[in-house]
């Protein structure tokens, strides 16, 4: 299929297929596709490929071991990945590689992938791994893009689809407002599906995009923008696969019979659904997850604020009013010059010069918008019936006018495809697409994030603001900052976008990330989450105590995954067999994402 053929098609829809798009995004999900390949001009990958081969096993063993696992699971349900590498985009996307990936495209690929149907064929799937010693790794939905989508860490991995056949919502409770899922769920099947029962007393909370699994986004500690915005943190029970086969339940689950286990995360004992999030210990083949009860009515707010300057006591402003729940969501505080890419618009529409692009051309065509010249626009959102909603709108109004120059921006003036009706639905708890429009920017646009996190405060904003923005200004990125502001602590998002067919932009991009992540470190600020080309050098920098966080977690996968077959090199938490041999990605082993070899048997 040639581009042209691969724009024209449709979008997939729900319920036709488990990761298709709900019809109500249809229209929208169109143009997003046109626009994306309206900028493609990376060739089509031609060149016939042989399927990769993991390290530690002969290409005739592996290939055996494959045609044993197909007559296990049916032909149907494994695919040897030896053809042309196709990126598609966010609702057609590869679950071979990263369709946006910072290195080569064959650098972090998959030998094959497998489709199982139940918990059951995980565990066969599982045995086949350690009876032939082949690393495998598990993808939900494989949309985790930015941070790797569903690209294996060790090349020539087999990948786990558990999207594909596991994507059942297997209860939604009306009285309790729980859930339980499958992998192959997405926030717009939940959502569908809420609203197929006529449960309109209760609200999902979805990411900014919609498409991920709800288990694949909530165990990699994913956000989103209700009160309910934190969810791992409403998570509740897992059924988990163990690496050597075993099957467990955590929390009540572990109770036979019991009613409680969507209700109650916690059970008896120890507390072991942690190490199951942000890992390579097990496979989360069932998942719990709260819902928000209907508030009772909302209504969305945006400020803007004219000056860079004003981030910091805008901080000190936010803090009080959002630790006391006044300002209730998960909500952001964007820069100007994301504003302007959000419009879904190519960079090459406002200035074709090299470096970042001038902060005179960002203001000039934000004047030009329905909301004006501004630096930062924050989103927010008040809950509850009117008069509660005037209570609290009225406080924050006083607080933000502080800051002078504040404006409140009157919604009844702005288009219905500007971004703030993007930010309304999803705090809504009604999921979105409109977030993919920024990878326009450039041709063959993808993206990769720097994620650290701070306390919500003025000195700590300003610190991370100016090593960003210092670091971009040295590689000519454009800096695109938005701080997501938690209870306690504010996540900053900086998405970096490039073009992926430019080997000198990709290296930029990635060498301004290893900086900066750096950077942050050494003032004390943490990644949250990472792609998997910089696990590494983040699980680093968690260095207290000569790195007894990582011994530890090394200790705990070698006691549950002695022949280290899942997942190697995730969250940089390496199996024995790896350690020692070069598999680590740091600044010095550059664009290869191999070691040299395995410890054998």
């Amino acid at each position: 299929m040639s581009f042209a053929e691969e724009a024209a098609s449709d979008v997939p829809t729900l319920p036709g297929t488990h990761s298709g798009i709900p019809t109500y995004l249809l229209e929208k999900a169109r143009k997003a596709k046109g626009g994306i390949f309206e900028t493609r001009t990376k060739p089509r990958a031609e060149r016939q490929r042989l399927p990769v081969v993991p390290q530690g096993i002969e290409r005739d063993a592996f290939l055996q071991a494959l045609a044993e696992l197909k007559e296990e699971l049916g032909a149907e349900n494994l695919e040897v990945n030896d053809k042309p590498l196709t990126d598609g985009w966010y609702m057609e996307h590869p679950n071979t590689h990263d369709m946006m990936t910072i290195l080569d495209e064959e650098e972090l690929v998959a030998s094959a992938v497998v489709y199982p149907g139940s918990t059951e064929e995980v565990q066969q799937i599982v045995a086949w791994a350690n009876k032939h010693r082949i690393p495998i790794f598990p993808i939900s939905m494989g949309r985790n893009l930015g941070y790797g989508g569903a690209a294996p860490r060790v090349r020539g991995s087999v990948t786990i689809d558990l999207g594909k056949r596991m994507n059942k919502i297997l209860d939604i409770n009306p009285e309790d407002f729980t859930c339980l899922v499958e992998p192959g769920v997405s926030f717009y099947a939940l959502y569908e599906a809420i609203q197929a029962k006529g449960y309109d007393h209760m609200w999902i909370d979805s990411p900014d995009l919609g498409g991920g699994s709800v288990i694949g986004n909530t165990v990699d500690r994913g956000v989103g923008y209700t009160p309910y915005g934190d969810h791992w943190a409403c998570h509740a029970g897992l059924e988990v696969v163990l690496p050597t086969g075993e099957v467990i339940r955590t929390g009540m689950g572990a109770l036979p019979g019991n009613n409680t286990w969507q209700t109650f995360p916690y059970g008896f004992g120890p507390y072991s659904d942690g190490i199951f999030s942000q890992s390579n210990f097990g496979i989360v083949t069932k998942m719990g997850m709260t819902l928000m009860p209907n508030p009772g009515g909302y209504e969305s707010f945006m400020y803007t604020f004219p000056k860079e300057e004003d981030l910091a006591p805008l901080m000190e402003i936010i803090r009080p009013l959002r630790i006391s729940n006044i300002l209730e969501n998960v909500a952001q505080l964007r820069h100007v010059s994301q504003s302007i890419a959000a419009r879904g618009l190519p960079r090459s529409t406002f200035y074709t010069g090299s470096g970042p692009v001038p902060s005179s051309i960002l203001h000039a065509e934000a004047a030009k918008s329905p909301v004006g010249d501004h630096t930062w626009a924050y989103y927010g959102m008040a809950y509850g019936p009117s008069h509660i909603r005037a209570h609290k709108l009225a406080l924050i109004d006083s607080e933000f006018r502080k800051i002078p120059g504040a404006r409140k921006i009157d919604p009844s003036t702005l288009p219905a495809d500007e971004y703030f009706w993007s930010r309304d639905r999803v705090a809504a708890g009604i999921p979105d697409i409109q977030e993919l429009r920024w990878v326009n920017w450039t041709p063959n646009g993808a993206h990769v994030a720097f994620s650290p996190v701070s306390p919500i405060r003025g000195t700590d904003a300003t610190a991370l603001f100016e090593l960003g923005k210092k670091r971009h200004e040295q590689y000519g990125i454009d800096f695109w900052p938005a701080f997501c502001v938690g209870l306690r602590e504010m996540h900053l998002i900086v998405e970096i976008v490039f073009d992926r067919h430019d080997l000198e932009r990709k290296t930029a991009a990635l060498a301004c990330l290893r900086d900066m992540v750096d950077d942050a470190a050494r003032l004390g600020y943490g990644e949250y989450r990472t792609h998997l080309v910089l696990m590494d050098q983040v699980a680093g920098t968690y260095s207290w105590g000569d790195g007894a966080l990582m011994k530890f977690n090394e200790k705990i996968k070698d006691a549950l995954d002695p022949n280290g077959i899942l997942a190697p090199g995730r969250c940089g938490i390496w199996p024995r067999r790896y350690r020692g041999r070069g598999w680590e990605m740091t600044r010095e082993s550059g664009l290869v994402s191999e070691g040299r070899g395995v410890e054998m048997d």
